[in-house]
């Protein structure tokens, strides 16, 4: 896959963000506002689980960046939903995954449009709020899937797994396969990436546990979800820490050039690398030794709640508020603090599993 391409490729988990916190607040705004943004828009008037679903909605699905593998594949899952569902699915967005003023004003074409609902991957935690609130108040619901804004500013986020369990859990990968002991770095993508940020937080909590006492986190180096950057990044990390023993990159741009260097240099095998991957860009690396294991999500499946959650609230079925429970198709979700519904689990994958996946 040449630059061009890999450039594109899965800014999956520039992509990702899980209970994104209200880390910035929302642009321009008073400090009334900037506490109206720290809980969840619930619509006025209460939920009814029994109302029946509408048909003949449209929902405007608007990804960080369009015709990028990641998202094509969640937003196709949003458009299958959709179509059982009986309503219309369009999808709009910049080509560039850090084009924020290119978000904001597609935002405001969907409100022009009337939609029903947005369904929205947010580049910056608070840069949209104010779009989103006209939105809102135009009685358009607003659901963010991967990556969050401020809670205020939408009904529900669909997070593809807690940050927690993804913080934690790319740790635990990662000082197993090191034995417990040696220095790690982060490849991250942007330093302002609201879902970057809170998984790096719970990365170094989990650290803080003293079966880690000899694992020592020496850097977070950015690679901007650009495959150059990242590649770029990862040789850097090797020069400047000799002594390196493994890198966790939470972002499938990043983890797939991390293991493109590591897979045709002295390190292979010797410098363990894990963190957020799609199998079909790691496949040759679990095979050829380079990786042993890293996880993900089906983006599928975070497009499909994400439609499924726009049409629950279009219906009146839910408002966005904790507790609430509703049935996207087999599987019930219950409404978690600040609006956040959870996909579930990350999926570890390895030599022994990769090939049941194709994404």
């Amino acid at each position: 896959m040449h630059a061009s391409t890999l450039r594109r490729a899965c800014a999956a988990l520039a992509a990702a963000t899980s209970l994104a916190l209200a880390l910035t607040a929302c642009g321009g705004t008073t400090k009334n506002d900037v506490e109206d943004d720290s809980g969840a828009a619930s619509s006025a008037g209460k939920a009814d689980p029994d109302a029946a679903t509408k048909k003949g909605l449209t929902v405007g699905f608007l990804p960080k960046q369009v015709n990028n593998p990641y998202f094509t594949t969640s937003d196709k899952g949003g458009e299958k939903a959709l179509a059982e569902l009986g309503s219309t699915y369009k999808e709009v967005g910049p080509s560039s995954a850090t084009d924020t003023s290119g978000q904001v004003s597609y935002v405001n074409t969907l409100t022009q449009q009337q939609v029903n609902a947005i369904a929205v991957s947010a580049q910056d935690p608070g840069a949209l709020c104010t779009a989103l609130k006209q939105a809102m108040s135009n009685g358009i619901k607003v659901v963010t899937y991967d990556s969050d804004t401020n809670p205020g500013c939408r009904n529900a986020f669909i997070s593809q797994a807690s940050a927690e369990d993804l913080g934690r859990t790319e740790v635990q990968l990662l000082a197993e396969q090191i034995g417990y002991k040696g220095e790690i770095a982060v490849l991250s993508a942007a330093q302002t990436a609201t879902n970057q940020n809170t998984w790096i937080g719970y990365m170094k909590d989990e650290l803080k546990d003293p079966k880690y006492k000899n694992v020592k986190l020496v850097k977070v180096a950015y690679g901007n979800d650009d495959a150059q950057q990242s590649f770029q990044q990862t040789q850097g990390l090797l020069q400047e820490h000799p002594n390196l023993k493994g890198i966790i990159s939470p972002t499938t741009v990043g983890i797939k050039a991390a293991a493109q260097y590591l897979s045709g240099s002295k390190y292979r095998g010797k410098v363990r690398l894990t963190g957020l991957g799609t199998p079909n860009d790691m496949r040759k690396y679990v095979k050829n030794g380079t990786v042993d294991a890293f996880e993900l999500w089906d983006p599928a499946k975070l497009g499909d709640l994400a439609a499924r959650t726009a049409v629950a609230l279009a219906s009146g079925q839910i408002t966005g508020k904790e507790g609430e429970t509703f049935k996207a198709g087999s599987t019930t979700f219950t409404i978690g603090k600040d609006g956040v519904i959870n996909l579930g689990k990350p999926t570890v994958f390895d030599a022994k599993n990769i090939d049941r996946f194709d994404f």
